[in-house]
């Protein structure tokens, strides 16, 4: 598969900062220390940290210690991250048919979830109530 085809890295950001504008206040208020990524792949550690080996299977990922993890004595650590992988989002689009907005979001709201201490389990289960 060819590499660095579609829109570019910045059109990718300028999605996921909509998708993160769309959350509710509440939400969104527990977001603004939460750096946003975009890279053309995931790196060999970031694959192994989720126990994936291919780069073009991880379309996201959420680096960092989740709120419900967090206590009040914590400071000076590093911000959460969270990443978009535009290669395999790139994929994923042309594959499926799904449009890339619409990608986008759904991954950045997934990710999100992981800084909210939503596990991958927890949020497939609110897909599945939202789509009955």
């Amino acid at each position: 598969m060819r590499e660095h085809f579609g829109p570019p890295a910045e059109e990718f950001e300028r999605l996921a900062r909509r998708a993160l504008d769309t959350m509710p206040d509440h939400f969104r208020a527990e977001l603004t220390s939460v750096v946003l990524k975009i890279e053309e792949f995931a790196s060999r550690e970031q694959l192994e940290s989720v126990g994936i080996r291919s780069r073009w299977e991880l379309s996201g990922l959420y680096q960092g210690r989740p709120l419900t993890e967090r206590t009040i004595w914590e400071s000076g650590g590093m911000p959460p991250v969270i990443s978009l992988f535009r290669q395999p989002l790139l994929a994923e689009m042309y594959e499926t048919g799904v449009g890339l907005a619409e990608l986008v979001h759904h991954v950045v709201v997934h990710e999100a979830g992981h800084h909210f201490g939503f596990s991958d389990d927890d949020m497939h289960a609110i897909e599945d109530f939202e789509d009955d």
